[in-house]
């Protein structure tokens, strides 16, 4: 894997550091600018407002915004080109009204306004300059309602298309990648991708085959998906799940070549609301996750940040109050500084199974699976490992 490609960073949702005080975002940026990192950012929707309520007139605001946090925190940023504007998909011209937001932010361009979006594509790169790297569009919005049918993909690929050919004549060196699909499992089905952890839908994998073949062109790849299949199943169980992110991985750099591999999103507990997991497991699990993707050699895998302005927050990079970094922010930072793009992995096991291990020459990373405590032997050492501890040390 190319050293020179980010690898580990996350993806700015509805709530950031920019959304609470000015004193705030300096904080949390100076606390992220100690382990710099991947940071993404949508052009509509997620924390952004319209950006061209009206043809032709702009409203840079809210990307600029998070555009400064990202550079204030030493990021390496990326944006992704979703979601269109109201007028580009039969709604009216001007910003977009609140109640709209939930019911059509998902919506697709209507084709005789692709020109428009990837035209509107261009203006944010030349804005941007700064920006390397673009992914196009978001899971398929618009172009996959029923995902038991296949996808429009014939119509995601000429967007994608029309959004390549603009962004690289305004900005030749700029790095744009998608589908930007997400890789659906369930427990059953027809499909040449599958494992323990369940079946991929067909519909994805012809999808993206499709796009692959009839791209213009492409720098890198992008997916997104869950460990929990669609009904939120979890095969088979927790941890086992994980290894589709690997499998995935693999299935991707077998058909793609050098084109780098980029998780944009990725889950690993049923979104359904029907789980709950105390924070050192909830923990565990993200990190064995990011171990299948440094495995498998994911170029680069983006968290999807839960950020809330207030109260409780399982997941969030940092605290909504006091902007001080939180156990799932240490984590993603560890692995930035260990294990980042073009780390020398090592072939290093666990006398017990239950322990997942990934070393490098400098460091090592024991995680206990097992709700239990756990002595295990690893590089000629041994270790205790309490319920689901995560253990850092050097080697």
């Amino acid at each position: 894997m190319d050293a020179g490609w980010p690898r580990w960073g996350f993806t700015h949702t509805g709530v950031s550091a920019n959304n609470v005080t000015r004193e705030f975002e300096l904080d949390v940026a100076r606390s992220l600018a100690q382990t710099p990192m991947v940071q993404n950012q949508h052009i509509m929707g997620f924390g952004a407002l319209n950006p061209e309520p009206y043809p032709g007139q702009y409203y840079w605001e809210d990307l600029d915004s998070r555009l400064n946090l990202m550079k204030e925190s030493g990021a390496v940023p990326v944006i992704t080109l979703c979601c269109a504007p109201d007028w580009m998909k039969g709604g009216p011209e001007g910003p977009t009204e609140e109640s709209a937001w939930d019911e059509h932010l998902e919506d697709a361009p209507y084709p005789d306004h692709f020109d428009d979006f990837a035209k509107l594509a261009a203006a944010v790169a030349t804005r941007y300059s700064d920006v390397k790297y673009f992914m196009v569009w978001n899971e398929f919005k618009g172009f996959w309602r029923d995902h038991s049918k296949p996808a429009d993909y014939k119509g995601y690929t000429e967007l994608y298309n029309k959004v390549y050919d603009a962004v690289k004549k305004a900005r030749p060196d700029a790095k744009i990648g998608g589908p930007y699909i997400g890789f659906d499992s369930n427990r059953d089905g027809d499909s040449e991708l599958r494992g323990p952890w369940g079946v991929v839908n067909q519909n994805v994998l012809d999808a993206f085959t499709y796009w692959f073949e009839h791209k213009k062109g492409a720098d890198f790849v992008v997916v997104d998906g869950a460990s929990p299949t669609d009904a939120h199943e979890l095969l088979p169980d927790e941890f086992g799940a994980l290894e589709k992110f690997g499998a995935v991985t693999k299935w991707l750099r077998d058909k793609v070549g050098d084109l780098p591999v980029w998780w944009s999103e990725w889950y690993f507990v049923p979104e359904d609301g029907s789980t709950t997991w105390p924070e050192p497991k909830r923990l565990a699990v993200q990190a064995a996750s990011m171990i299948e993707f440094a495995r498998s050699g994911a170029a680069t895998a983006l968290y999807w940040n839960p950020q809330t302005k207030d109260g409780d927050c399982q997941g969030c990079l940092w605290d909504p109050r006091s902007g001080a970094p939180m156990a799932t922010g240490q984590l993603v930072a560890n692995f930035v500084k260990w294990f980042p793009a073009g780390a020398q992995l090592e072939q290093v096991t666990s006398s017990d199974a239950k322990v997942k291990v990934l070393a490098q020459p400098e460091q090592l990373l024991l995680v206990n699976t097992a709700d239990a405590a756990v002595t295990t032997t690893v590089d000629g050492k041994e270790y205790a490992l309490q319920p689901y501890e995560i253990k850092w040390t050097g080697r």
